[in-house]
C-alpha cells in the first residue's frame, strides 16, 4: 500500500521550503500538481528530478479513482500546490477522503500557507479566528457578508487583485466602515505590503494603485 504525502511549497520567497519538502519532492515516485509549469519551475530550481502530473480543480473529479489506484500501487506519491499548503483553498481535499477511505497512509509536512504570517502580522487578534478562503463570486456573496458582518473573531479571505477593490467596497457595505481591514500582498517577496485602514480607505488606495500578486485580507471581528 502507498503512501500520499502532501507537501507545501513557498508561498514567494523560494528559500522557505524545508529541507524535508525537497526530500520527499526528490523521493516521491512522482508528484501530483496543481500546475506542472509551476512546479517544474520550483523542481528545476532545486534541482529535483521528477515526473510530475495534472491535478487541478477542473480534472480533480475525473482522475480521483484512477489516482487513488496509481497510489495504492507506488511507494510514496506527493501532491502539491502552486503555493503554499495543498487543499487550502487549493485542489487536495477529495484526494485525500479517498486515499483515507481507501486505506491508504497520508501524510501531510508542515510549511507554507499564506494565512498564517498575514494573520500574525497584521496586528489583529489571532486568539480566535475563522478561515473564509475565497467567497462566492456571484450566487450567495451578499448573503455570505452578512453573515460575516456578525463575526466576532477576526476573519480571513483570500481574494484576487482584480476583484479587491469591489471586496473592499462590499465590506463597506456589509460589515461597515468602522472596523478596519488589513489587505496583505505578496507574502515574503521583494514587495511584501501590509495596508492597514477602514474599507473605504483601503479601498481608495487600490484604486489609486492596483495591486498585483497574491493577496490575503483580514477584518476585524464585531467589537
Amino acid at each position: 500500500m502507498g503512501k500520499l504525502v502532501l507537501v507545501p511549497t513557498p508561498v514567494g520567497n523560494l528559500d522557505d521550503i524545508t529541507l524535508r519538502a525537497i526530500k520527499v519532492l526528490k523521493e516521491a515516485d512522482f508528484i501530483l500538481a496543481e500546475d506542472t509549469r509551476t512546479t517544474k519551475k520550483l523542481l528545476k530550481h532545486f534541482e529535483i528530478d521528477n515526473q510530475s502530473y495534472s491535478y487541478h480543480i477542473h480534472n480533480e473529479h475525473k482522475t480521483l479513482e484512477s489516482n487513488v489506484s496509481r497510489i495504492e500501487t507506488a511507494n510514496m506519491v506527493a501532491l502539491v500546490s502552486d503555493a503554499g499548503t495543498p487543499a487550502i483553498s487549493d485542489p487536495g481535499f477529495l484526494l485525500v477522503r479517498a486515499c483515507r477511505e481507501a486505506g491508504i497512509e497520508v501524510e501531510c509536512l508542515p510549511g507554507a500557507t499564506a494565512f498564517v504570517p498575514a494573520l500574525v502580522g497584521s496586528g489583529f487578534p489571532c486568539d480566535k479566528f475563522v478561515f473564509e478562503g475565497f467567497l462566492p463570486h456571484k450566487k450567495g456573496r451578499q448573503t455570505r457578508l452578512k453573515i460575516l458582518a456578525e463575526e466576532e473573531r477576526t476573519i480571513i479571505l483570500y481574494e484576487s487583485p482584480h476583484r479587491l477593490v469591489k471586496c473592499l467596497k462590499q465590506l463597506e457595505e456589509f460589515v461597515g466602515n468602522d472596523r478596519r481591514v488589513c489587505v496583505v500582498r505578496e507574502l515574503s517577496k521583494m514587495y511584501e505590503e501590509f495596508k492597514i485602514g477602514f474599507p473605504s480607505e483601503v479601498a481608495a488606495h487600490y484604486e489609486a494603485n492596483p495591486p498585483k500578486g497574491e493577496i490575503v485580507v483580514l477584518i476585524e471581528a464585531k467589537a
